[in-house]
């Protein structure tokens, strides 16, 4: 289910103020928040409760999630590029 945005998988708290509602996860992690004054934050959390994602409806972002490199075998890159590839040192 998508929640503004929000991608949220599993089972989150939602709680409602007069003029604000926030959302937490299972670890009590407040990952959404908005109020009425269309002002927003959304977060990000590792498995061990460290904040790594921060975006605000003001353009503040501040993004530390990990790097996902994917892998390719030289079969799969020739067939990306359609084109025969040969891997070389940087050295050369």
């Amino acid at each position: 289910m998508k929640l503004k945005g929000v991608e949220l998988k599993g089972e989150y708290i939602i709680r409602y103020q007069d003029d604000s509602f926030s959302v937490f996860d299972k670890n009590n992690n407040k990952i959404y928040y908005e109020n009425s004054d269309g002002f927003w934050v959304k977060r990000e959390f590792n498995k061990n409760n460290n904040e790594i994602y921060y975006e605000a409806s003001n353009g503040v972002i501040e993004d530390n999630r990990p790097i996902k490199v994917k892998k390719y075998t030289v079969a799969e890159l020739e067939k990306i590029l359609g084109e025969t590839i040969e891997i070389v040192s940087e050295k050369e």
